[in-house]
């Protein structure tokens, strides 16, 4: 009975915690969960591991070739007939020729474990955006109900008044009408969240219902903007992925020379011999064993010279894409840097602000409430105040979106699959 007692308190307490963890993740733990699901990652991933499975295949030597004659009208020798033909060759590329096949596949493997790495750091840059959507619609869903609240608070005051004969009715109308607004609102902006927690969901390759727990604050920082210079983007995957390409041709401008070469072949021939029907005849039925050596002759040089070509070209190609990348990462760097620094002062000033117009409404309140004036200016105000607390989180949103940004063309690490 206490065994089982034991067992039962153990599951309750795994349930427990899975619970727990269940309703408390984190935009980290959701990261973890796009890098090990998402599609959209895995499939370069397998390109990757398909990539890695390139280099045993060119390092390796032709297969030998094996030549074996027995039957028809074999050659008549001196010391007996021929009885059955057996010759093995191997052919060797040039020196070096594998070796520079296995460093273009390694280089290009590399170059996909970057496109991989980029993917994975686009995804999750997707990831941040929409988490910051959502966090943005959620707050202002609890500034609306909020706001709806203090309408609400304002429309006793305003019908008691009224009651009292020291108010008029038109100010509880204007109330209800503004009560009205807010609850469209905060019902449009439910709606508004189902499709972002689907596209959410998605990209972690989870049910479209699943929920999203989202933080009460976004975590932003002082991010250390670098100097602009060339060596800026030199960790960024897509410019690290271009460098591995551009090193994988240079080697298959070393292959297409060196395939322009003679290969060289070693064989073996054997022979196997029949005696003769001749007293005393020396060596007779002995098998002749001959070595063998070959050599390709590649006198059709346009396909070399096609490949030299096609390599160089090839060259060419990435060394501008990669001029073209830098370029973007370039523009991209200086918008999120504007955007960044946009958010940051819009944010401060929206602060402020608010704390003004929070003083300036109690001091309204406060003369409404002994003489009954100025209650559209406290509507006006409160309106402005709602204003001004919906932009402070939409410029929260849009500074960690910057952040975000910039992080991913610096390639700034802020997810280690290694960390428990």
């Amino acid at each position: 009975m206490k065994t089982t007692y034991k067992y039962i308190k153990g599951f309750l307490l795994v349930l427990l915690l899975f619970s727990i963890h269940a309703t408390s993740q984190t935009l980290q733990n959701y990261l973890e969960i796009a890098a090990q699901n998402n599609p959209k990652i895995k499939a370069v991933y397998s390109q990757f591991e398909a990539a890695m499975q390139k280099s045993p295949q060119v390092s390796s030597l032709p297969d030998p070739t094996l030549t074996m004659s027995a039957f028809g009208r074999m050659i008549e020798t001196r010391v007996g007939a021929q009885e059955a033909r057996f010759s093995l060759m191997q052919m060797f590329p040039w020196f070096g020729t594998l070796a520079a096949k296995q460093n273009a596949a390694n280089l290009m493997a590399e170059a996909m474990f970057q496109k991989y790495v980029d993917t994975k750091n686009d995804v999750f840059l997707s990831i941040k955006k929409t988490y910051a959507e959502l966090y943005e619609l959620n707050k202002m869903i609890q500034l609306e109900e909020k706001n709806l609240q203090i309408l609400n608070s304002y429309r006793e005051l305003a019908l008691s008044r009224f009651k009292n004969g020291k108010g008029a009715m038109v100010d509880v109308v204007r109330i209800d009408i503004k009560r009205n607004e807010s609850t469209t609102k905060i019902q449009l902006l439910k709606d508004q969240n189902e499709p972002l927690r689907v596209d959410f969901n998605s990209m972690l390759n989870r049910n479209a219902n699943e929920a999203v727990n989202i933080a009460d604050s976004l975590m932003t920082d002082e991010f250390v903007i670098p100097i602009v210079s060339d060596s800026l983007f030199v960790s960024n995957s897509k410019v690290l992925e271009l460098d591995k390409r551009i090193a994988s041709f240079e080697a298959q401008k070393t292959i297409a020379k060196k395939e322009g070469y003679p290969m060289i072949g070693v064989g073996l021939d054997y022979s196997i011999i029949s005696k003769r029907d001749v007293p005393g005849l020396e060596m007779n039925g002995q098998d002749a064993i001959m070595p063998m050596l070959s050599v390709t002759l590649p006198i059709f040089r346009k396909k070399y010279n096609a490949k030299q070509k096609e390599a160089d070209f090839m060259l060419q190609s990435a060394n501008y894409e990669k001029q073209a990348v830098k370029n973007t990462l370039q523009a991209n760097y200086s918008k999120a840097n504007y955007d960044l620094s946009k958010a940051k002062k819009l944010k401060e000033l929206y602060q402020t602000q608010v704390e003004s117009t929070e003083q300036a409404i109690k001091l309204l309140m406060a003369a409404y409430s002994n003489s009954g004036t100025n209650f559209e200016e406290i509507l006006r105000m409160n309106q402005d105040l709602l204003m001004l607390q919906t932009s402070t989180i939409t410029a929260n949103k849009n500074q960690f979106i910057a952040q975000s940004t910039l992080e991913y063309l610096l390639s700034k690490e802020d997810y280690d699959e290694n960390k428990n």
